[in-house]
């Protein structure tokens, strides 16, 4: 058995994000951590710990979309579905998020290209899978190249609000990208939007969401390390109370 991880580090100042969401981290060593371990042993001194070393902490400031994490409907729109509540993250059901994984090469895409559902179904017929309910979609763009920089927003292709509804009818619960969105990059949606005044180019593949219950991972990676489909897909968020997204760490499993 092999394991694959899926997942970013979280790193401090890493320039992926916009302002509000790129994580900052206060690192505590051993000899900071001993200063406030001591406290809760009474009388004793830093000559007491053992190579006078207390505990390491890391005290974090982030976004629950900083990394590599899994949106929930919630954060799409008020409902989904056609007019149900949206669910938070800590609504998802965990049986979604692991299950046959199929992987997308949409790398060759252009930088904002918007995927529809002939890319998907002539993709499919390509590798010779058909989709099932529960498989997880994963789409490997070319954005993940520039991961670490602030290029990486700019960079990979999206998925449009037909492709996603279209996905939703195959029975696919939960999708997933190496991009910083599902969407295409919010710039090029900009463009787009400045030329043609088409407000339905806004968000479209997220807000997909009002008429089916999706949800997907963004920030994957090692997506090309994976065949397109023949193992499992792993990936539970954290459950953060009434969050709109869930840090995770995914993991693909291919048998030997």
């Amino acid at each position: 058995m092999k394991i694959i991880d899926l997942s970013q580090a979280i790193v401090d100042d890493l320039p992926v994000d916009p302002p509000v969401s790129i994580a900052h981290i206060k690192y505590e060593d051993h000899t900071v951590g001993a200063a406030s371990m001591l406290p809760f042993f009474p009388g004793a001194t830093q000559a007491d710990l053992p190579d006078g070393a207390g505990w390491a902490v890391e005290n974090l400031t982030l976004s629950s979309h900083t990394g590599t994490h899994l949106d929930a409907p919630w954060h799409y729109h008020p409902t989904m579905n056609g007019g149900e509540r949206a669910i938070t993250i800590d609504e998802v059901p965990l049986e979604w998020c692991m299950g046959d994984g199929v992987v997308f090469d949409f790398s060759d895409k252009p930088d904002g290209y918007v995927c529809t559902p002939e890319d998907f179904q002539r993709y499919l017929h390509r590798i010779g899978y058909t989709l099932k309910p529960g498989d997880i979609v994963l789409l490997h763009t070319n954005a993940e190249q520039y991961w670490g920089t602030p290029a990486f927003l700019g960079h990979g292709c999206g998925v449009g609000r037909e492709a996603t509804l279209w996905l939703a009818g195959q029975g696919i619960k939960v999708v997933g990208t190496n991009a910083w969105s599902w969407d295409a990059p919010l710039g090029s949606i900009a463009e787009k939007f400045a030329e043609t005044g088409d407000t339905s180019l806004i968000w479209e593949g997220h807000k997909a969401g009002m008429d089916c219950i999706y949800c997907h991972y963004e920030k994957l990676t090692n997506l090309d390390k994976l065949p397109p489909f023949g193992f499992k897909f792993i990936g539970l968020p954290i459950k953060i109370a009434r969050a709109s997204a869930g840090w995770a760490r995914p993991i693909a499993i291919l048998e030997d």
